[in-house]
């Protein structure tokens, strides 16, 4: 039987870093392409129980259960969307009064800019102006962007279910190709890791649903205590957008602040907003996120910020949403691979009290 070739640490590092920076440039290069397969496989593993039992308990065929499957999940996505936009067609209807709350909402801010800070208003004026031309030159080249981002996300709306579906169907498929990549004798620590995996997505995803459901009751809560008109859909919007790390939360802010714009321009709902939103982030970061999202996916913030940054630069906001899930089954192969398991220790959030070296004494021989 072949010994396995023992590497020393120097030749180890090296290896492992430029495997990890192939991966990266193979993403980066290819991001179009495989950042659909990685939400559908996301989307596939969250079904994955249901598909079970459908096809199992129920004995529906295979194809007849990735099906079900995929248009419950479509059915339920769809009818989120259907009532954002009655909702924000209702809103539409009060087009008129926004304008008029807006006119006097900047009127005052440049009231209070003139008082404190001595510019005239028509300086402010000629600013914007200035601003706006900038605008419409770059204008051509914004609107091309606008129009292939839109023809990128309907392309992929069509092609996610479509790949949930094959993921479904060709589980077990897959899984057999897995088993003959691998080793016989490492089969147990591949059913090991591949059922981590199942569980660590299936808690994240849920996690996230339950996440965005406490911030839209809570976020609705104080909007309708402090009377902002529709704020069912202002609520549900801020939760939905919360997933998209860092920016979602300042995108929510942004639409609920113009939309308040229907009821009053009073600066007192502005402030309140602002306050809610608030109290409502300093709730999701120091409970929800500990509670929910981190205990299951046990990543710590470090790797969990500079993940998202990286996925972010990479791949835009589906790649700051696939980070954590991506982080958390590279931390699940580190924490089963031998050689590895450093760096899934380095990517945990345990915290070691206090650290105490133990260095044996050289035996001095007299």
């Amino acid at each position: 039987m072949t010994e396995p070739v023992q590497l020393p640490f120097y030749a180890k590092l090296p290896l492992i870093l430029v495997s990890l920076l192939s991966f990266a440039f193979i993403f980066c290069i290819g991001k179009d392409v495989i950042t659909p397969v990685l939400m559908a496989f996301l989307f596939a593993v969250l079904l994955l129980p249901v598909f079970t039992l459908l096809n199992t308990k129920f004995k529906f065929p295979r194809y007849l259960a990735a099906l079900l499957c995929v248009l419950l999940f479509a059915l339920f996505v769809a009818g989120i969307f259907i009532f954002i936009s009655y909702e924000v067609t209702d809103m539409a209807n009060d087009f008129e009064t926004i304008k008029k709350n807006a006119s006097a909402f900047i009127t005052d801010i440049h009231k209070f800019i003139k008082d404190n800070f001595n510019v005239s208003i028509g300086e402010q004026k000629k600013y914007i102006t200035n601003v706006t031309k900038d605008s419409v030159a770059n204008g051509n080249a914004t609107l091309g962007s606008a129009i292939i981002s839109l023809s990128d996300l309907l392309l992929d709306c069509t092609i996610i279910p479509i790949y949930t579906f094959l993921f479904l169907l060709y589980k077990d498929h897959f899984i057999l190709f897995l088993a003959k990549l691998i080793d016989r004798d490492n089969h147990s620590v591949l059913k090991d890791i591949l059922t981590q995996i199942k569980v660590s997505i299936n808690n994240y995803i849920v996690s996230l649903i339950l996440e965005m459901i406490v911030v839209s009751v809570l976020t609705s809560l104080g909007l309708w205590i402090i009377g902002v008109k529709y704020f069912i859909l202002l609520g549900l919007i801020t939760g939905l957008l919360n997933l998209i790390p860092y920016i979602g939360i300042t995108a929510a802010g942004i639409i609920t602040i113009l939309a308040s714009l229907t009821g009053s321009a009073e600066t007192s709902i502005i402030l309140g907003i602002l306050i809610v939103n608030l109290i409502v982030q300093l709730i999701d970061n120091n409970v929800l996120v500990p509670l929910i999202i981190n205990s299951k996916v046990e990543i710590n913030a470090f790797v969990s910020i500079m993940g998202i940054i990286v996925g972010g630069a990479a791949a835009g906001i589906s790649g700051m949403f696939l980070a954590i899930p991506l982080l958390a089954i590279l931390k699940i192969i580190f924490d089963r691979i031998e050689s590895l398991e450093p760096w899934g220790y380095l990517m945990g959030n345990h915290m070691p009290k206090r650290f105490i070296w133990r260095i044996k004494k050289a035996k001095i021989e007299n």
